[in-house]
């Protein structure tokens, strides 16, 4: 169940508010003791368990009155605040590295744990993309499978509507907080989706404002929410191509909608597909490769374990290009010699594995070897 108490709720967010404490190393102080526990310990018990007298001061010194203001929000009818360990947890999702500590949900929590595809692609979509996109959704929602997406221009909004139109549910995960609705021209839309039993989600508190490095992030959460991953319509650069990536890190299907060589928006697609990624062309190419996961999905969620977390060195080289002071961005692309796509996504990996942290003008290291 999610989460009842006012006291509980605040022992969490004490916790996740504290800077750079992600969900990897979250979870590895959670192993050793609960939120309040952790709340009630004095500075040599928490320096013991290695956190730095900032990340000490945070947690013991919180913003009380954000939080309280979170609480609030929380306490208003159809919204949740349902943490790693609640039965509410959606299984699929506890499997995926760097899982959310906290899920914020605006709608019905069954939803989340409901077999699910997840379908992105461009911002920017021909008339046939669109016509493909409703295509595939009114398949998978007939086939009673709840439609993911991010509920950005395009692609993903034409799968919410589509998914809606169908009779279906759908389920939105936000790069902002839940009351930052964005784009703000889908506020409506967000509305639908709850009022038609889907559901809102983000890792991000109620107040965050939408920015550019949290699009990133949310993306690992509709992969791994999802038995697969639809692609339609990406160009080569498209944060649609970050998605199936995490899918496929995550061991999720990948599934691709090819197009036309000289369709800039087909290069990302065809890219998938020549990397193994099944080629789709109706919904029925879908259902053939997730109906194992389908017919045993109850099963599998009541006995997957918790996802070990790991304590070794990360494999990426970037950790060396970050240093103990602010390093900027460009730096890190300069010193590594890699795309800026490529260094943003790995950044935001050693973000969430809580080897760095994201600051004012670039990253800091916040891990020694």
């Amino acid at each position: 169940m999610a989460m009842g108490t006012s006291a509980e709720q605040t022992a969490w967010l004490c916790l996740d508010g504290v800077p750079g404490v992600g969900p990897v190393r979250g979870l590895r102080l959670l192993a050793k003791a609960s939120p309040e526990q952790l709340c009630q310990m004095d500075a040599e018990q928490l320096q013991q368990l290695g956190l730095s007298w900032a990340q000490i001061d945070a947690l013991q010194h919180p913003d009380y009155q954000r939080i309280e203001r979170v609480v609030r929000w929380c306490d208003e009818p159809g919204h949740n605040l349902i943490s790693y360990l609640c039965d509410d947890y959606p299984a699929w999702l506890r499997e995926i590295p760097a899982a959310p500590l906290l899920l914020f949900v605006d709608g019905d929590l069954s939803v989340l744990s409901a077999p699910q595809i997840a379908l992105v692609g461009t911002r920017n979509p021909t008339p046939g993309g669109r016509a493909v996109a409703a295509m595939l959704t009114e398949g998978l929602v007939a086939e009673g499978l709840v439609i993911t997406s991010g509920l950005a221009l395009g692609i993903d909004a034409t799968c919410h509507q589509m998914a809606l139109r169908a009779q279906g549910r759908t389920l939105a995960v936000l790069g902002s907080g839940l009351a930052q609705c964005y784009p703000r021209r889908h506020l409506s839309l967000s509305r639908e989706i709850v009022a038609q039993g889907g559901a809102l989600v983000s890792e991000l508190w109620p107040d965050i404002l939408p920015c550019a490095e949290n699009f990133p992030r949310r993306n690992r959460i509709i992969s791994g929410l999802s038995l697969g991953t639809v692609v339609i319509e990406a160009a080569a650069q498209s944060g649609s191509l970050i998605t199936a990536r995490y899918a496929l890190e995550q061991g999720r299907e990948v599934f691709a909608v090819p197009g036309a060589l000289q369709n800039p928006l087909a290069a990302g697609c065809l890219h998938l597909i020549q990397q193994g990624a099944k080629l789709v062309c109706s919904a029925a190419d879908i259902v053939e490769e997730i109906a194992v996961h389908m017919g045993d999905h109850g099963i599998r969620q009541a006995c997957l374990p918790l996802s070990p977390v790991s304590d070794c060195l990360p494999s990426s080289k970037l950790l060396d290009n970050v240093g103990y002071e602010v390093t900027p961005i460009d730096v890190v692309v300069q010193l590594s010699q890699q795309p800026i796509d490529r260094v943003i996504a790995e950044l935001l990996e050693l973000e969430l594995a809580g080897w760095i942290t994201s600051v004012p003008g670039g990253y800091v290291r916040t891990r020694r070897d």
